[in-house]
């Protein structure tokens, strides 16, 4: 692999191998011991502890993290609603600086400040041959394990395991981006924020002029709404029953907002709509009472996206003949419907220029060993996001 050897990079430095910052080499395998979130059992509080993190193989890169934001899909995998494969690494919406590359990497060399992802396409799957690789069926992860220090393996949160000092993943999983944003706002893209502006203007392809419904303003729902704001839409109508929330979505553009606790929400979109729904409504919740409501809340011919995440319990009832007689499109966004490569520099940039406030869904910075208390944050609305800072 090759390793950052000297001391970190200034802006000016940042020319491959050309300067002199960077000592690079080809060492043998080895590891290192970091500390890392640990998700041992379902509902059980995490835990912090010693991580053994490999020298990169073929394809691998070691990134030492410098923030990770605290995802609802993290406590997913603690509460067991992804998989059983305990214990978890967890975190991955993260940013940081590319310590070590293995053979074969081209993307990124050591001293890149990456956003990780966790869409490393494939490039060869049937998606990706038919020029979609933003659905890509193949995405890539590293191959080796990381593991606590008697050799239990650990599954990585959605394949990067980013609450901990460095992690192992796919150099593919790196994406390389403007350093002179901060961490704690460029991780964010990583996830939430990527899946919420994404399922705007990717999968429900906002244009100028358009009226958008978001059901849900947590996070994810407050990044669609960034979004369709970018995007030129006219009236961007947020839902919810937590008015807090509603006085952030107006931070990030909404120009109505309803809390849905005290009134209809199909009829005030309507309302607002000059009778006729919006043109677009994404579901940012993942319920299918909320869902139902985005069906009855567009305009005819209009589109549902939906980028909230059900359990999978749940299930909807739909009258056939309205899914024919209002036409349009009922779609899903995964993870936006994003790639990596395209998107994540472009909003880095735009959020440089003032664009796009990143920085607005920070509430908390915090320690790795502020992670369980920042999960109950989350669950009480308390915060948009706390970033885990190292």
């Amino acid at each position: 692999g090759l390793s950052l050897l000297g001391p970190t990079p200034t802006k000016a430095d940042r020319l491959p191998f050309q300067l002199g910052w960077v000592h690079c080499a080809t060492v043998c395998a080895m590891s290192q011991e970091v500390r890392g979130i640990i998700a041992t059992a379902i509902g059980e509080p995490v835990t912090l502890e010693t991580i053994v993190v490999p020298d990169p193989g073929p394809g691998e890169v070691v990134v030492a993290i410098q923030a990770c934001g605290v995802c609802h899909t993290d406590l997913h995998y603690r509460e067991g609603g992804i998989n059983d494969e305990f214990p978890f690494l967890l975190g991955h919406e993260a940013a940081g600086l590319v310590e070590a590359v293995g053979d074969g990497v081209t993307n990124v060399i050591p001293g890149d400040f990456v956003i990780l992802n966790w869409r490393a396409v494939c490039g060869s799957c049937r998606a990706c041959k038919r020029g979609q690789a933003q659905y890509c069926f193949n995405t890539h992860n590293a191959q080796q394990k990381m593991t606590l220090t008697d050799g239990t393996e650990l599954s990585p949160a959605l394949g990067i395991g980013a609450f901990c000092e460095k992690t192992l993943v796919h150099s593919g999983q790196c994406t390389k981006v403007n350093p002179e944003a901060p961490a704690t706002v460029a991780g964010l893209l990583g996830c939430g924020v990527m899946a919420g502006i994404g399922a705007a203007i990717n999968t429900g392809g906002v244009t100028r002029g358009q009226s958008v419904a978001v059901f849900g303003c947590g996070g994810v729902g407050d990044a669609a709404i960034a979004g369709a704001r970018l995007a030129g839409a006219s009236k961007i109508i947020a839902i919810d029953i937590d008015d807090r929330k509603l006085e952030w979505a107006q931070q990030f553009g909404a120009t109505h907002v309803v809390n849905s606790k005290n009134a209809d929400p199909v009829e005030f979109i309507r309302s607002v709509t000059d009778g006729n729904g919006a043109d677009l409504c994404i579901e940012a919740i993942g319920h299918p009472e909320v869902y139902m409501q985005c069906f009855e809340a567009r305009d005819l011919a209009g589109t549902v996206v939906l980028v909230g995440v059900p359990s999978p319990e749940m299930t909807i009832e739909l009258p056939y003949i309205d899914i024919f007689g209002r036409g349009g499109a009922l779609k899903s966004s995964w993870y936006g419907d994003c790639l990596p490569e395209r998107d994540f520099p472009m909003l880095i940039d735009l959020y440089l220029q003032g664009r796009l406030d990143l920085g607005g869904f920070v509430s908390e910075t915090i320690k790795l060993d502020g992670v369980e208390e920042a999960f109950h944050k989350m669950e009480r609305g308390d915060v948009l996001r706390s970033v885990v800072v190292l």
